[in-house]
């Protein structure tokens, strides 16, 4: 059977709970769409995030590569298109605040990523699952190891597939914020599942 990896984040910044940990939690191990989910929890760290996705990476060996973030505000959940060779952005979880910093010394400026994400998007509408394609991932956490992980694919595994799907608040962390829209996390669960399922 295939092996997919799946990663999540730790909570970060105002959000106290972040659900793309929980859903990873809960995903590892089961079989979904013909491949084995792995799963792992990333820190909110650009200093150990990016190093650490390409050590599970090279580690599993796997066939694809589908990571999990936050973005507490998007009412829809959306499939990164392009990472962008930048760090920039509020500070992590380690007090770093980078400004203009490129992610890869003389790497690309940006990468699309080879996940079939028109395919994801109506695949999730077609389950009532508000979805559509995202042309920006930002230049935060996300970003970064969306970038290092199409990096390695161009530079050392082009047969492996790999990209990033940002969702909403669950209603869990909604209510602890206040201030951002939010999914059930059955919801949240679905669309992921649906994704995996049509990765091919």
């Amino acid at each position: 059977m295939k092996k997919l990896l799946l990663t999540g984040f730790e909570p970060f910044l105002n959000f106290p709970i972040n659900p793309t940990q929980k859903i990873a939690d809960e995903l590892h191990g089961m079989e979904i769409g013909g491949y084995k989910i792995h799963s792992e929890i990333l820190p909110v760290d650009f200093s150990v995030s990016g190093d650490l996705v390409i050590s599970h990476i090279e580690k599993l060996q796997p066939d694809a590569v589908l990571s999990l973030g936050l973005s507490g505000g998007r009412f829809k959940v959306t499939p990164e298109r392009i990472a962008i060779n930048v760090n920039d952005g509020a500070k992590d979880n380690s007090g770093h605040a980078p400004v203009d910093e490129p992610i890869v010394e003389g790497g690309a400026d940006g990468y699309f990523t080879n996940l079939p994400i028109r395919k994801m998007v109506e695949a999730m509408k077609g389950k009532g699952l508000p979805a559509e394609i995202s042309n920006t991932a930002g230049a935060y956490l996300c970003n970064h190891v969306m970038y290092r992980e199409l990096h390695y694919v161009n530079e050392q595994r082009p047969d492996m597939l790999a990209g990033f799907i940002h969702i909403p608040a669950s209603h869990e962390l909604a209510v602890e914020h206040g201030r951002v829209p939010s999914w059930s996390h059955e919801n949240l669960k679905k669309a992921i599942v649906t994704c995996i399922e049509v990765i091919g």
